[in-house]
Order: C-alpha cells, then structure tokens, then sequence
C-alpha cells in the first residue's frame, strides 16, 4: 500500500488541524482508513511541525466529513489543481461569499463554492 498524499502546510498557523490518529478517533474508524480517505481525495492533510493534520474545519458539527469536501476536492484535481492550491483557494477570504470558501462549506453556499470551483477558481 503506497504512503498516504500530505501537502505543505500552505495554511495560516491560525488554522487548527487534527492529527489523523484524532481524525480516525472521532470518524470512529482505524489510522489506515484514514489514509485511504486521504488517497481517495475524500479529505486533504498538511504536515505542520513534522505531523500530518488535517484542518479541523473540514469536519461539521457531528465530527463528520464536510458533505461537500470531497465533491469539491475532485471537482479541483479534475481541473489539475495541486492539493495546495486547493488549500490556498479554499482558506482564501472571498468577500462576494462571504468569507473563505471552507466556511461557506458549512452552510447554504456550498454549492455556490462547488460551482465557482467548477468555473475557474483562480
């Protein structure tokens, strides 16, 4: 089995993240599945001081994965977006949302985040 993708931390240091045996704890899953969410393009992580993280934002209020994430993050690769310039984009302050698109994630204008995506993000 190959290792699992981990982007630079491209993010602010303000953004907390999730080590993946945390991640795995409150998915109720084991590590490895963890790792195949991460191959699968289901969720993205960074490695911040020398642990893998996954920003703990890309979960809803139950500890599930965002609904829309892994939409989103295939819509990106499909258009041959890096995993960190999807994080770049995604934490990116947008005023027409408002705010950064992970945030609109979390409510009505996640399909308007999947839609710009899908246009053009940058």
């Amino acid at each position: 089995m190959s290792a699992f993708p981990c982007s630079t931390d491209v993010l602010p240091a303000s953004v907390p993240l999730l080590a993946l045996p945390e991640v795995a704890k409150q998915l109720g899953i084991v590590v490895t599945r963890v790792h195949q969410m991460l191959r699968d393009n289901q969720l993205l992580a960074v490695r911040r001081d020398g642990v893998a993280g996954v920003p703990e934002i890309f979960f809803d209020d139950t500890g599930a994965v965002l609904r829309w994430l892994p939409g989103l993050i295939t819509v990106m690769r499909d258009a041959k977006y890096t995993d960190e310039e999807i994080l770049e984009w995604i934490f990116t302050d947008d005023e027409t949302l408002p705010g950064k698109p992970v945030e609109a994630l979390h409510g009505p204008l996640a399909r308007e985040v999947l839609r710009r995506a899908a246009a053009d993000p940058f």
